[in-house]
């Protein structure tokens, strides 16, 4: 059985509920100063074998999404890029090849936040289990360390997607990140803590001071208890669509 066997279509509701939660992420990306300029991108699958996926339109300023303004793909449609409202080709490029090739990938996200672009820079961006934000990606987070020029390429976008496994976190070195997870409110979650978790790193980094690194055993330890507060992301998310209603609402429209 395939994964998207496991994955019933999505009801008109459902999708709806998908275009609100998606326009409410990207405007939290730009509530917390993680996107640039009018570039990077979100996307969530709307059918089971995750290749018809809604994603948010070509050079769109992040505040201002809506959800009756995501556009619908299909990553086998060649014809996609010839639409007059055809989506940033580095969009098209990364989440095409990603929906088609990692069937856990339902959403994701792609950005270049400060600090977890600033750790992508460095020769070494692995994030080091020294506290236990950064212990939650411990054996968690892929490493794509191939750099190959602005993700418009075909050969680029599935190179990406090929990093990925079976992980729900990329490091893109000389680049940015990407999370990806069944849900918005997960993949939103992962990219919050990812880069608190890269914050940490840069200002330990930025000290001179040698890093207090945790054993396997317990970096293992730490990075499996984050599982037991799997409801907590769910509730992260819920909590800042109401910061939203209040600061910046708009985003279900």
């Amino acid at each position: 059985m395939t994964a998207s066997a496991n994955v019933l279509p999505l009801t008109s509701s459902d999708e709806s509920q998908l275009r609100i939660d998606l326009a409410a992420a990207l405007r939290l990306a730009a509530y917390y100063d993680w996107h640039e300029g009018v570039a990077n991108h979100f996307s969530a699958a709307v059918s089971p074998d995750g290749r018809k996926f809604l994603v948010n339109p070509r050079w769109k300023h992040f505040s201002r999404a809506k959800a009756s303004e995501l556009l619908l793909v299909d990553a086998d449609d060649p014809e996609t890029m010839k639409r007059d409202n055809a989506p940033d080709p580095s969009a098209w490029a990364i989440h095409s090849a990603i929906h088609r090739r990692v069937p856990h990938a339902r959403v994701v996200l792609h950005l270049h936040p400060p600090y977890a672009t600033t750790l992508a820079t460095l020769k070494d961006p692995s994030i080091k289990p020294v506290d236990q934000v950064t212990a939650r990606f411990f054996n968690r987070l892929a490493m794509d360390m191939e750099f190959g020029g602005i993700a418009s390429e075909e050969a680029e976008g599935e190179r990406i997607a090929s990093t990925i496994g079976n992980h729900s976190s990329v490091m893109m070195a000389n680049h940015g990140v990407t999370t990806v997870a069944p849900t918005v409110a997960e993949a939103f979650d992962a990219m919050y803590h990812l880069e608190r978790a890269a914050r940490t790193m840069v200002l330990a980094y930025s000290t001179g001071q040698p890093l207090n690194i945790m054993n396997d055993e317990l970096a293992e330890s730490v990075a499996q208890e984050w599982d037991v507060y799997k409801d907590a992301e769910f509730s992260h998310f819920e909590e800042m669509k109401q910061v939203l209603d209040r600061e910046n609402p708009g985003y279900a429209d």
